[in-house]
């Protein structure tokens, strides 16, 4: 296998449709505001620089990004029955809790909600490195990322959120890279999952993989951003995305 141009990975798509809908997003967040925290204008070369700045992997702060990886290694650490190498996780069964310290950061899970998550993903693979080349127009693309849960008839991926509503993840592209990725290695696994939280209750998307329908969503998916890539090239500074490993 030639080197691939580029190398892409499925978070940086969301990121990138992310970026696309900045109008709409706007819209949701802000337009029935008399006073909006951002103008459109403002709000688009926000999610912009956001972009780049996730494309060269600039460090940033988030608490509610941090709660999600905590609330993710507790479940795998019950699955798997195992300690975590990554932060302090301890439980206290009497008040039924799961006090995490992570990042300088302290969170505490309700207990049932953890097992409910753990039982229902028992017998999984846990952050699974999935990747495959998929052809474009500008060339090989290796697509990567890590599956949250592999089970042997699907596969899954957490989430948390302030807030849910119906498909909310439906733009997202793990249901399309993760599914395509493990086909092409040989392991014909449709199904996928986004089993998503807001601490309070659980909800599940499901969608399933049509190879006819999905592979040219994700090549156009694909191509839209390398021709960002190439149109902004002088504002990246990590040049992995361009399949050159340093």
């Amino acid at each position: 296998m030639n080197n691939p141009k580029y190398m892409l990975y499925a978070t940086i798509l969301d990121a990138f449709q992310n970026y696309l809908n900045s109008d709409t997003l706007w819209y949701q967040f802000y337009g029935s505001s008399d006073n909006p925290k951002y103008s459109i204008e403002e709000y688009e070369t926000k999610s912009f620089k956001e972009l780049i700045d996730k494309i060269n992997r600039v460090p940033f702060e988030s608490e509610s990004a941090d709660k999600g990886t905590a609330f993710n290694e507790v479940i795998d650490c019950l699955i798997e029955n195992r300690k975590s190498d990554k932060m302090e996780i301890v439980s206290d069964k009497t008040q039924g809790i799961i006090c995490v310290k992570y990042n300088n950061r302290n969170f505490v899970f309700d207990l049932k909600l953890c097992l409910e998550f753990s039982n229902y993903f028992k017998g999984a693979l846990t952050q699974q490195k999935t990747e495959a080349i998929i052809n474009t127009i500008y060339g090989d693309v290796l697509l990567y990322g890590y599956i949250d849960e592999l089970m042997p008839l699907s596969v899954h991926d957490i989430k948390t959120t302030h807030q849910y509503k119906s498909f909310k993840f439906r733009d997202h592209f793990q249901h399309l890279v993760y599914p395509y990725c493990l086909i092409k290695n040989g392991n014909d696994i449709k199904l996928f999952e986004y089993n998503v939280t807001d601490f309070k209750n659980t909800y599940t998307e499901s969608y399933s993989f049509v190879h006819e329908r999905d592979v040219p969503i994700l090549t156009q998916h694909c191509e839209k951003l390398i021709e960002f890539l190439e149109k902004n090239k002088e504002l990246i500074t990590d040049k992995k995305i361009f399949g050159i490993i340093e």
